[in-house]
């Protein structure tokens, strides 16, 4: 579910160079938001997945043909707004983000959004919850959600930050996967624990090339990667979801389900725009992926 799709530029430069010109080598156009690029990584893995949340205007037609052509199934609520767009520019070392901040949403069609959502419940395996929330939704958008998918018994991973992500814990969500910014903005200095006492039954921490520490009731683990990937990290945070969706659903043991987490992550940063991997590189390193079981180091 993305609740602030976009439809996603990213340039390639040779090198980003503050207030000065470029000339833009590639670009390329897709769907994205957070919850975007979850579906784009699942469906490029051959997971079932369908996409939703709220679209409107001519960037929103866009975003709807894009995912038609990728074969990725959809089910948007329309609204009178313009969907925003995001624009990315990677140096093939990192990438430097711009975002819209999306829509207002009315009053009527956050009300049928939550109709439609609790509709699209009886489906559904899992539910991912990605990225902000547009102007107009509530701050306590996310724990309505998850609250509709626990009665409906469908567990539910939280993906966003600040008010949007306290308020969400307070639902309960089954994971919650922040980054470390979006922790220390929770609770400064921390920890994955702090998450599991604001009300989230899991919680996965993204430390970009530091990989993920994990904790549930059931114990604690980090999963680091081989070594360390160069490319566009923008999408990386998403293909970590779209593992633990996946995960959830099949019931993965944690350390397996960190270690593929880190993995897809991994492949995704080498891929050359969000929602995408690489599905060679992906199983290539899955193996080389280490994880300790922080409860037996200590």
């Amino acid at each position: 579910m993305t609740l602030n799709p976009a439809l996603d530029l990213t340039y390639t430069v040779d090198a980003l160079v503050p207030h000065g010109t470029h000339r833009v080598a590639a670009v390329a156009e897709r769907p994205g938001g957070k919850g975007l690029n979850v579906a784009g990584v699942l469906h490029a893995l051959g997971e079932p997945v369908l996409a939703t949340g709220l679209l409107g205007g001519a960037t929103g037609d866009r975003v709807a043909t894009l995912l038609a052509e990728q074969g990725v199934p959809a089910a948007f609520e329309p609204i009178a707004g313009e969907t925003r767009r995001t624009v990315a520019v990677t140096d093939r070392q990192d990438a430097t983000g711009f975002w819209e901040p999306g829509p207002r949403i009315g009053t009527g069609e956050w009300a049928a959004f939550a109709a439609r959502f609790r509709g699209l419940l009886a489906g559904a395996d899992v539910v991912t919850l990605s990225g902000s929330l547009p102007p107009g939704v509530p701050e306590d958008g996310y724990a309505v959600l998850i609250r509709l998918a626990a009665r409906a018994g469908v567990p539910t991973v939280l993906d966003t930050g600040g008010e949007a992500l306290r308020r969400g814990l307070a639902a309960g969500p089954d994971l919650a996967k922040p980054n470390a910014h979006e922790l220390a903005a929770l609770v400064p200095g921390g920890r994955p624990a702090d998450v599991l006492a604001h009300g989230a039954r899991a919680v996965v921490v993204s430390r970009g090339p530091e990989g993920l520490h994990a904790q549930s009731p059931e114990g604690a683990w980090q999963g680091i990667p081989a070594a360390p990937l160069t490319g566009n990290p923008t999408g990386a945070g998403d293909a970590c979801v779209a593992a633990l969706a996946r995960g959830l659903r099949d019931r993965t043991p944690w350390p397996e389900l960190v270690a593929d987490a880190v993995a897809l992550s991994a492949a995704a940063v080498a891929a050359p725009v969000a929602g995408t991997v690489d599905p060679g590189l992906y199983r290539r390193m899955l193996p080389g992926v280490t994880v300790t079981d922080l409860r037996t180091a200590a």
